[in-house]
C-alpha cells in the first residue's frame, strides 16, 4: 500500500508538472490582409508575423496566423476562432482600422489584449471599459495631423480640400483633421469621399479642383491611396497634395510614379533610416528588423511590417511580467498582461519610443512620426 501511494504521489506530480508545461506555453494569434485590397497593408504584415521569435525569455511562444482576406466579417470569424477554439493570450492584428474596430466588442468580453497596427484613433479613443484591451504600434491620426498642419501654415496654405475613404478610416481623419482647421487658419472648400476598390475618382476630383484649394489632403491607407492623387495630377491641379501614414510605403512610389512626386505626408523613420542620427535609439532596431527581414524575403518591408514587429517588442516586454502572477492561458494572464503592456515605459521600436497609460495606448510622442516627401522617386526626410 505504501508503494503504491509513493506511485500515486509521483505520477500526480508528473501530470501536474506536464500540466504547467503546457500552460507555461503563450498562444499568441495573428490576423493580416495578406489578400484582397488591404493585402498592400497585410502581405509585409503577415511576413513579418511568420518570423516573429518563439522564445521569450523562459517561455515558448506559438503563433496561430489567420488571413482574412481584406473582409470585416472574416476578421470577426478568424477570431472568434483564436478565442475560442485556440484559446490565445493575445492577438496581434488586424490589418485595417473597420476591421480593428469590429473587434472592440469582442476582445473586450474575452478579456484578451489586442494589439492593433491601424492607423485610426478610434480603435483606442475615447478610451473606455473595452478599448481598454486595445493597442496600437501606428501613430496616432492627431500625432501625424500636427506634422502636415505645420507644413500646411509654414508653406501659406489659407484652404483644404480633403478626400478619403468611404470608411472608419477616412471619416476619422476627416474628424482629427476637422478639428485642427480653424487653430491654425485654414478653410474647407471640398470635402469628398472614395471607396477603397474604385478604379476612378472623377467626379471627387472635379469638385476638389473647381473649389481651387492652395492643397489637398487625401486619407487612404495603401494602395488605394494613390487613385484620386493620379486623378488630381491628370487634371492639372499644381496645388500641394498631403497625405497620412497610411500612403507611407515603398509601394505608393510605385503605383503613383511622377503623380506622387513632392507629396508631404507624416510616416515612420523606417523610410529614411540613412537621414536619421545614430543617437536615435529606434534607428539600431529599426535596421535590425529592415535587415532580418530582407535576408528572408529578398526585399525590404513596408513600414506596415515594422508595426507588427513593434506589437512583439510590446509583448516581449510584457509577458514576463505578466508569467510572474499567471499562468499563461488564463483569463487572469491575460488580464496581467494587459496591464503590463500599460505600464511599459520608454520602449523603443522600429516607429519611436512608447509610453503607453491607461489613457494613451499607443504611446507615441513626436519621436513617432518624421515629416517625408518623395524626389526623384526616392522617400526624403523634410527638415
Amino acid at each position: 500500500m505504501m508503494k503504491v501511494k509513493k506511485l500515486s504521489l509521483a505520477l500526480t506530480a508528473i501530470l501536474a508538472s506536464m500540466s504547467f508545461g503546457a500552460q507555461a506555453q503563450v498562444k499568441i494569434g495573428t490576423v493580416a490582409s495578406s489578400t484582397g485590397v488591404v493585402s498592400a497593408i497585410g502581405i509585409p504584415q503577415r511576413n513579418t508575423a511568420m518570423m516573429l521569435p518563439t522564445k521569450i525569455g523562459d517561455l515558448t511562444v506559438e503563433y496561430i496566423h489567420l488571413d482574412d482576406a481584406s473582409e470585416p466579417n472574416n476578421t470577426v470569424t478568424s477570431v472568434r476562432k483564436l478565442l475560442s477554439e485556440e484559446n490565445v493570450d493575445a492577438i496581434i492584428g488586424p490589418s485595417g482600422a473597420p476591421h480593428a474596430l469590429a473587434l472592440i466588442d469582442i476582445v473586450s468580453e474575452a478579456q484578451t489584449p489586442l494589439i492593433a497596427p491601424v492607423g485610426s484613433i478610434s480603435v483606442v479613443l475615447p478610451m473606455d471599459e473595452k478599448r481598454k484591451w486595445v493597442f496600437k504600434p501606428t501613430q496616432n491620426d492627431g500625432l501625424v495631423a500636427d506634422k502636415l498642419f505645420e507644413h500646411m501654415q509654414a508653406n501659406d496654405v489659407k484652404t483644404l480640400a480633403f478626400i478619403g475613404t468611404a470608411d472608419a478610416y477616412g471619416e476619422t481623419w476627416f474628424n482629427v483633421m476637422s478639428e485642427r482647421l480653424e487653430p491654425w487658419g485654414i478653410s474647407l472648400v471640398a470635402n469628398e469621399r472614395f471607396n477603397r476598390p474604385d478604379t476612378s475618382a472623377t467626379g471627387q476630383v472635379l469638385k476638389m479642383t473647381s473649389a481651387k484649394p492652395d492643397a489637398v489632403l487625401i486619407a487612404a491607407p495603401g494602395g488605394p491611396a494613390v487613385m484620386p492623387q493620379i486623378g488630381l495630377k491628370e487634371r492639372g491641379y499644381e496645388g500641394i497634395i498631403y497625405q497620412t501614414h497610411g500612403a507611407a510605403l515603398n509601394d505608393f512610389i510605385r503605383l503613383g510614379g511622377k503623380a506622387v512626386e513632392d507629396t508631404i505626408l507624416g510616416g515612420s523613420l523606417m523610410l529614411v533610416p540613412d537621414q536619421i542620427s545614430d543617437d536615435n535609439p529606434s534607428k539600431a532596431i529599426a535596421l535590425n528588423y529592415m535587415n532580418a527581414y530582407k535576408e528572408r524575403y529578398g526585399a525590404m518591408p513596408a513600414t506596415f511590417g515594422g508595426n507588427i514587429y513593434d506589437a512583439w517588442i510590446l509583448l516581449e516586454a510584457a509577458i514576463p511580467v505578466a508569467a510572474q502572477s499567471a499562468e499563461p492561458g488564463t483569463v487572469e494572464f491575460r488580464q496581467a498582461l494587459r496591464d503590463a503592456l500599460e505600464g511599459i515605459k520608454e520602449l523603443p521600436g522600429t516607429q519611436g519610443i512608447y509610453n503607453m497609460s491607461p489613457e494613451d495606448h499607443s504611446g507615441f510622442d513626436e519621436r513617432g512620426v518624421e515629416l517625408l516627401t518623395i524626389k526623384q522617386g526616392e522617400w526624403q526626410r523634410v527638415e
